[in-house]
């Protein structure tokens, strides 16, 4: 499969050095767009009453576009950046994009008018967030050994839960939460928030420098590879699929399945904020710091889940896990009317099984691909999650139509979007069942 084998014929770094630690330190820096912006703070604030009705269903399908464009995109971005050698240098270009997005939103006012702004500058980031995803993550290989990439992999993990963290109570404390903060910001015409996309802005770069400046792009690859239009690539993206198909269909099943309710666990942190906010009342503080609660929930969980996966299996420990997810879910849309104690206790429930359902994720399919077919696997794996991102946002505003057309008139639907997401995390499920789960030996889960 080309763009997905071994990393540019380069030897791996052994052990925890310095170029594990500048790849990590993207994950962490990279939090400033995926908790603060996206979940817990820019969405929270676009979709307030300051920027008129309607606004939370047009988040859902202002980020279904972006997810189109990325499915369109994505599933050739790393393929092609793997045969020119150049991931370094298209994730520094994609977060620099990132970077300048984040900064832009400080002109977003708390206004009607600047809604549309708001939402096309939103699903810009996530597309260009997206795309540095894809050389992230296809870095993986260069700074690990088949010793140290799970472990690695967990790092950059957790350094995001950490980062998104640090960030979050930086900013609730240092500019949301008081009534004149640092610099002597207030909240007046929404400048505390706007405030924090420049912060946003500078967290993402300072952070994506080490990696930048330490993971050096292959130029020998650059030379052998010869240069291959969009159209030949996405014919390469289709035979190795077909070829996998012929080979192994019960991989494939699990490539579907997984892509499907992990999108449906990206749409809980992604609406979950929006939710707190418009259908339970959260303040922006509270958003916060119910987002700081639910990444130390979901970083403690992931952690202690990996010895039931070892135990009793990834297919068993995703099967809970989204199973206690669908329930949690249902329960929070039925019983939504009793206040923000519902929100707590069920959204935290949601948080506990999101990280053991993709840690277990990548488990499960490390046991699935056959001994040297690792990389190519991995690959499709990244690129069918993002192919299908388009369907939470999709599904949520999908919902809340649906349930504007039975509240009637003038009532509030927000709650109806639970659904949609939940209807995301049980299809991937039904899905999942019929889904052979394999053991192989512990040699044939790292080996490249």
């Amino acid at each position: 499969m080309p763009g997905h084998g071994p990393p540019h014929g380069r030897a791996r770094r052994p052990g925890f050095g310095w170029p594990v630690y500048a790849w990590g330190l993207w994950d962490w820096g990279s939090a400033a767009f995926n908790a603060v912006i996206t979940t817990f703070v820019f969405t929270v604030y676009l979709t307030s009453d300051a920027f008129g009705p309607g606004a939370d269903e047009r988040l859902g399908w202002a980020l279904a576009a972006a997810g189109v464009l990325v499915a369109v995109l994505a599933p050739v971005t790393g393929q092609r950046a793997d045969r020119s050698g150049r991931r370094t240098f298209w994730l520094g270009a994609n977060t620099v994009a990132v970077v300048v997005i984040s900064a832009s939103l400080f002109f977003v006012a708390p206004s009607p008018d600047y809604l549309w702004l708001g939402l096309v500058l939103l699903a810009a980031g996530n597309v260009f967030f997206e795309f540095a995803g894809v050389n992230y993550n296809a870095m993986l290989n260069d700074i690990s050994t088949p010793a140290t990439v799970g472990r690695i992999s967990g790092l950059g993990w957790g350094l995001g839960y950490i980062g998104g963290i640090v960030l979050l109570l930086i900013v609730y404390f240092g500019l949301i939460d008081p009534e004149v903060g640092l610099f002597g910001i207030t909240g007046e015409n929404g400048m505390d928030v706007r405030v924090t996309m420049l912060i946003c802005a500078a967290w993402t770069l300072v952070f994506s420098l080490p990696v930048l400046l330490t993971v050096r792009d292959d130029t020998t690859a650059r030379r052998r590879s010869a240069r291959v239009g969009l159209l030949r690539s996405y014919r390469l993206l289709f035979r190795s699929v077909a070829d996998l198909w012929r080979r192994d269909r019960n991989t494939v099943y699990f490539l579907g399945a997984s892509a499907i309710f992990r999108d449906g666990l990206a749409g809980v942190f992604t609406f979950g904020g929006v939710i707190a906010a418009g259908t339970f009342g959260f303040s922006a503080g509270q958003v916060i710091i119910f987002g700081v609660a639910a990444n130390i929930v979901a970083g403690i969980a992931t952690v202690l889940f990996g010895a039931l996966d070892d135990r009793f299996g990834p297919k068993r420990v995703i099967v809970l896990s989204l199973t206690c997810m669908v329930v949690a879910g249902l329960g929070i849309f039925l019983l939504h009317e009793r206040g923000a104690t519902v929100f707590w206790v069920l959204g935290l429930v949601l948080c506990i099984f999101v990280g053991p359902a993709q840690s277990a994720s990548r488990t499960f399919l490390a046991r699935l691909i056959p001994e040297g077919k690792e990389g190519e696997v991995f690959g499709l794996y990244a690129t069918t999650g993002r192919a299908v991102s388009f369907l939470a946002p999709t599904s949520f505003s999908l919902a809340i139509g649906l349930g504007l057309t039975v509240a009637g008139p003038g009532q509030s639907a927000q709650y109806w979007g639970i659904l949609g997401i939940v209807t995301v995390l049980l299809l991937g499920l039904v899905l999942l069942l019929p889904v052979r789960s394999r053991t192989l030996p512990d040699t044939a889960l790292v080996s490249r």
